[in-house]
This record gives C-alpha cells, structure tokens and sequence, in this order.
C-alpha cells in the first residue's frame, strides 16, 4: 500500500477547492489529460470524471469515481483504469498549523494492478505520489487554488460542497 504525505503551504480550505474542483484533476493528477465531468457533481459520492491518459502513442480513456467524501477533508476515489484494473485512492486533509497536511493512500483493488503488484511498482507508485504532491503544492501555494474557469472553460459540476 502505497501512502504518502506532504505539507502544502496553504490553508486546507484552498487544498480542498482545487481537490473540489473536476476540472483541475489533470493539473494535479501525474500522466492525466484534460478532465471533465462524466456523471453527477463533482465531489459527491458517486460522482465521476473522465480523462485521458497518455502513454507515448497510446491514448486510454479512463474514468474516476468519488466513493467517499467528507467535505474538506477526506476525498476517497475509485480509479477506473481500463485492462489495468482499478485503484483505491484516498486523500485526506489534515490542518496542520496554518497549512495542510495532505496524506494519500492508494492501493490495486482489481484486475492486472492487483495481480502484478509488488515491490517494484511500489516504489512507481511512491514516485509518482512524490509529483503528484508536488503538482497539488503548486496548484495551492501559489494562488492558483481559487483560480477562475477561464472563457474556455466550464465551471466545474458542483462545488464540493456536498
């Protein structure tokens, strides 16, 4: 099982807005292509998006659905990752001082990632939490995280607030 943390240097609300928002899955989410709603309101139980990923030539269609939510601290997902199977994802925000501390947890629930998974993809996974994290920092720490839907863009289906 995959967990990793990292404080963000911002306030948890700010964290939350970006995790809140479907739009902005691929500007935090490593490998992701642009996100848009699929079904429901994004973040609420049920909810999911879809997005592509990218894979050298290969393009895959992939789909991630809100199993769990606690609205401004606990967004538990179920990634949905064609032949690959599907992954538990959970993000928990923690106040932390006057920032956040983010704590993510994934793990294989079905198909090949189960099958196949060991020490070494373990350790892909760790790495691309440590980017993953690292993204989500950027989208928060530098004033990005309540940025406005440009013209081109959608508001995003519901607002996280469940």
């Amino acid at each position: 099982m995959a967990v990793r943390h990292r404080v963000i240097k911002a306030d948890p609300a700010v964290v939350w807005d970006v995790l809140a928002d479907g739009h902005r899955y691929a500007d935090w989410v490593v490998g992701t292509g642009v996100s848009r709603p699929k079904h429901g309101h994004w973040p609420r139980r049920d909810a999911a998006i879809e997005y592509e990923i990218r894979l050298g030539p290969f393009r895959l269609g992939n789909q991630t659905v809100v199993r769990h939510c606690r609205e401004g601290t606990l967004l538990e997902l179920e990634i949905m990752a064609g032949f690959l199977g599907t992954a538990r994802f959970s993000i928990e925000l923690r106040e932390w001082g006057q920032h956040c501390l983010v704590i993510v947890d994934e793990h294989p629930l079905q198909g090949a990632g189960g099958a196949l998974h060991n020490t070494g993809v373990e350790a892909l996974i760790q790495m691309r939490h440590r980017s993953m994290l690292a993204r989500l920092a950027r989208c928060c720490e530098d004033g990005a995280g309540r940025r406005e839907p440009s013209a081109r863009q959608a508001p995003a289906e519901g607002t996280g607030h469940a």
